[in-house]
């Protein structure tokens, strides 16, 4: 006689489809696939976004009397016909001139190459003649400051040219008018501001680098 094997019930059929579904979930949760991106990973390729080169440091910019820096500690304006300087080294030479405004001065900047020369600076009036052609000056403005640099040249003993810059500038600020250069002639440089009226100014030696600077009050 030949005996029939059990056939599964229903019940034993629905619980081991169970236990096969749980299984496989358990598979699912524990191994994300590798193309997935997930919060965490947005997070961390987010945070290794850095600036490949650093931010460049601050540079300290130290008080000079350039054009668009006015000077600390200024001397008072002296409403007087002229001023001396003492020179401080043989031979200056002229290395930049240049010209700028601040609020209650203009300026006017001669810098040189080591030490300043002898300089007088002193009200005059027209007319003003160009060194050493004879030739009249004309110089805008209704007064007049001339600077008289003894040992002071834009060219140097071995004829090589220590400035080539600009020798006029017309700025139109609200007192000077014109700096003209007057002559450079056997180490003697002359020159000239023109100015709106005739006011109170002040010289100021500076060092680091050499300048001779004008102020002209507003």
């Amino acid at each position: 006689m030949t005996r029939l094997q059990p056939t599964p019930t229903r019940t034993a059929v629905v619980a081991l489809a169970l236990i096969a579904l749980i299984a496989l979930s358990g598979c699912a949760a524990g191994s994300p696939s590798s193309g997935s991106a997930g919060p965490s990973g947005s997070a961390t390729a987010s945070a290794s976004v850095e600036p490949s080169i650093p931010a460049p440091e601050s540079v300290s910019v130290q008080p000079s009397a350039s054009a668009s820096e006015p000077t600390e500690s200024l001397p008072p304006f002296a409403c007087t016909p002229s001023m001396t300087i003492a020179s401080t080294t043989d031979r200056a030479q002229i290395t930049d001139v240049r010209v700028g405004t601040h609020e209650g001065y203009d300026r006017a900047v001669f810098e040189f190459a080591s030490g300043i020369p002898d300089a007088v600076i002193e009200g005059v009036l027209p007319p003003f003649y160009a060194d050493p052609s004879g030739l009249e000056l004309s110089v805008a403005g209704t007064a007049f400051l001339r600077v008289t640099m003894h040992g002071a040249s834009k060219r140097s003993p071995d004829g090589a040219v220590t400035f080539g810059g600009s020798t006029s500038f017309e700025p139109g600020f609200d007192r000077l008018v014109q700096l003209i250069e007057g002559g450079d002639f056997e180490a003697v440089s002359t020159w000239y501001l023109g100015l709106d009226g005739a006011g109170c100014y002040r010289v100021l030696d500076l060092a680091d680098p050499s300048r001779l600077v004008i102020d002209i009050e507003h």
